[in-house]
């Protein structure tokens, strides 16, 4: 894997120890993070910058699911760019409802910062998961 697959690699090894700011560290200061159309936090979109998404993404993360993992099963690198495929699992507290989702991320890096995010996931499910 170069240098770009090496770095997104990191973050998910970062998030899963919980090292959240590790995951910020790597995120370019306008980092643009995009969360899939119709889905549960896509109201935010873009989220600019690593606190955005601390405040957007990984601390309703927190609040709002049990047990999550974000876990990736391949990395498609091609120069800057990486596509990770994975799936979520996790249950959402309010229902108490699990989801065990597909996901595709891509990730878009400058100088070894993070520029851009792109998430896609089973957006029916997360949505289905979430309502009581």
């Amino acid at each position: 894997m170069g240098h770009s697959g090496d770095i997104i690699r990191g973050i998910y090894e970062a998030f899963g120890r919980g090292d959240i700011p590790a995951v910020l560290g790597a995120l370019d200061d306008q980092c643009n993070w995009q969360e899939a159309d119709s889905f549960a936090w896509a109201e935010g979109n873009p989220y600019i910058g690593p606190n955005a998404v601390l405040e957007g993404i990984f601390q309703r993360i927190g609040a709002e699911l049990d047990n999550f993992a974000a876990t990736p099963s391949s990395f498609i690198e091609g120069g800057d760019a990486v596509a990770v495929e994975g799936r979520y699992t996790g249950t959402v507290k309010a229902t108490d409802k699990p989801v065990d989702a597909q996901f595709v991320h891509v990730w878009r890096l400058e100088g070894g910062k993070v520029v851009r995010f792109q998430q896609y996931t089973d957006t029916k499910q997360w949505s289905e998961a979430f309502s009581s």
